[in-house]
């Protein structure tokens, strides 16, 4: 059975006030008012600090920013509410299926509410009319009551449209986002195509023609993984990394930094914690649908560690407005990441694969919408192509693409044999209409699956800026909102655990270490054995 994993962090910046015993009443010292004190020059001795006065100050807390105020497409949902609900079932957010239809009828209510009080606005209007031309005392407090009256109906309506906008908005913002047409409807994911497959073990990937090690047994044989110690430390999920495992991470994580770079990319180091309406915003709840802790959260809810960078990265934007003429703008981040839900997996619960805490490299990509191409493409009297296909509409297509090469390239120079899926409906989360996933062969895991999840790709649409209010200036002056991409560059763990056991030369009893990390470990190609 699972332990609750709700981690409490007790905020810095609100210490609980010590308790001071009091001296009975008739010894407390006089309360001294500063129209007593002496008039003299202050000395030094008046400035002490005394030491009960310092447990009880309180340092500053720090204020909440207000959260961006979503902005979801009400109009396409009310339009359209049955292939939302449709989209809430393929993406097996079947609890979520009845919302749209609830919206649809929500609006309805709205409608008709406010067009039943147009005249009654109109007529407190005309009230206050007819109350400044009243010319007699009794007809004017007449008029009055009325306006007091028909103020006080108005006043319940108004509050009752606003119940009625603010749950609409409510029901709107869980819904999941648009699924691509590229995206395979159901359970199974679709084999794009395979990365190395020279280094193919067997026709079904799961038939080793050597002798493999699991990385737990490779990390602890060669002193490079310590599961025990950080157990007895931290709980299960956490881990020790030593000796060339250290060395390895930071190969891993600059060669990652290296290739992105060298496309263009800005590098970044992102936060650890974030505001909940954030993560949020971007995709993220505390709990999914059924019950179970996704991300850890401070004991006040306002906190969480971010499951991923793309979260942080996300939020340089909120509440801004950029130009489109400045996108796409591309940034790599490096930070660390914090998963509440490891070792709830079976096979995955052993060793790295699946842990509570570990270092991502992650791509982020803010890119213009294809609204900003199609006001583009008119004012310059262009012909609109395919508009789900033609990269000249939706050039967030390109990322895609690059991000995708990116991974490909990383993987691939790493000697790995892989395979790159396009995932279905039912993998795609809330936030993504589209998700490529690459998997690495792992020999260690081949009792159940061989094929582990090294990095993930999403286009996630206007979905995350439409809830963190970014929003994008086109060249004919009117905003929209830009698509957002993120991807995995490198997840230290599951790459170290691929290379661990690909890697693994039984006859020296080490690990041969792919080509072209060895610039970043100083020229070492092998990890043995310590004497």
């Amino acid at each position: 059975m699972r332990s609750p994993c709700i981690i409490g962090f007790c905020s810095p910046a609100q210490p609980r006030p010590a308790v001071q015993p009091q001296p009975p009443p008739s010894t407390m010292p006089p309360r001294i008012s500063t129209l007593h004190l002496p008039r003299r020059p202050v000395q030094l001795r008046d400035l002490r600090i005394l030491p009960r006065r310092l447990q009880s100050t309180k340092a500053p807390s720090s204020a909440a920013p207000t959260a961006p105020k979503a902005q979801v497409n009400l109009k396409a949902i009310r339009s359209n509410p049955s292939y939302h609900a449709q989209n809430c079932i393929n993406r097996n957010y079947a609890a979520y299926s009845e919302y749209p239809d609830r919206i649809a009828c929500l609006h309805h209510d709205l409608v008709t509410m406010q067009q039943a009080l147009r005249g009654d606005r109109e007529r407190a209007n005309d009230l206050l009319a007819q109350i400044r031309r009243a010319e007699s005392k009794e007809h004017k407090a007449e008029l009055v009551a009325q306006s007091q009256q028909l103020k006080m109906k108005l006043s319940a309506a108004e509050e009752k449209e606003h119940e009625i906008e603010h749950e609409m908005a409510r029901l709107a913002a869980v819904l999941p986002n648009a699924t691509s047409r590229l995206t395979p409807i159901g359970a199974e994911p679709k084999v794009l195509e395979y990365l190395n497959p020279h280094l193919a073990p067997g026709k079904d990937g799961a038939k080793p023609e050597k002798e493999y090690k699991s990385h737990v047994q490779i990390g602890s044989e060669l002193k490079l993984l310590d599961f025990s110690d950080a157990g007895a430390v931290s709980g299960h999920g956490w881990y020790y990394l030593l000796n060339e495992a250290v060395l390895l991470e930071q190969a891993l994580i600059n060669y990652a930094l290296f290739l992105a770079v060298k496309k263009g990319w800005t590098m970044a180091s992102t936060p650890s914690m974030v505001w909940t309406h954030m993560a949020s915003a971007c995709g993220f709840q505390p709990r999914d649908q059924s019950g179970e802790q996704q991300i850890y959260t401070t004991n006040d809810g306002r906190h969480a560690l971010a499951g991923t960078a793309e979260i942080p990265l996300a939020g340089i934007n909120a509440n801004k407005t950029i130009l489109a003429s400045s996108l796409p703008q591309k940034i790599v981040g490096v930070g660390r990441s914090f998963r509440a839900e490891a070792g709830a997996y079976g096979l995955d619960a052993k060793g790295l694969y699946r842990v509570h805490e570990f270092t991502k490299v992650e791509l982020f990509s803010w890119a213009p919408s294809p609204a900003e191409t199609e006001a583009r493409l008119a004012e310059e009297g262009g012909e609109l192509a395919n508009p789900v296909f033609d990269p000249m509409l939706d050039p967030a297509d390109l990322v895609f693409a690059e991000m995708l090469e990116l991974q490909k390239t990383f993987l691939t120079s790493l000697g790995l044999y892989a395979r790159v899926l396009e995932m279905p409906s039912h993998d795609l989360g809330a936030s993504a209409a589209r998700k490529i996933d690459i998997e690495a062969w792992m020999p260690g895991r081949a009792a159940k699956d061989p094929w582990g999840e090294v990095t993930s790709l999403s286009n996630c649409t206007d979905y995350q800026t439409r809830r963190l209010n970014t929003r994008m200036k086109m060249n004919n002056g009117k905003t929209s909102f830009p698509y957002t991409l993120n991807g995995t560059a490198c997840a230290v763990p599951r790459v170290l655990l691929a290379i661990l056991e690909n890697g693994w030369d039984e006859e020296r009893r080490g690990v041969v270490i792919p080509e072209v990390l060895r610039p970043y470990l100083g020229g070492m190609d092998f990890i043995g054995k310590k004497k």
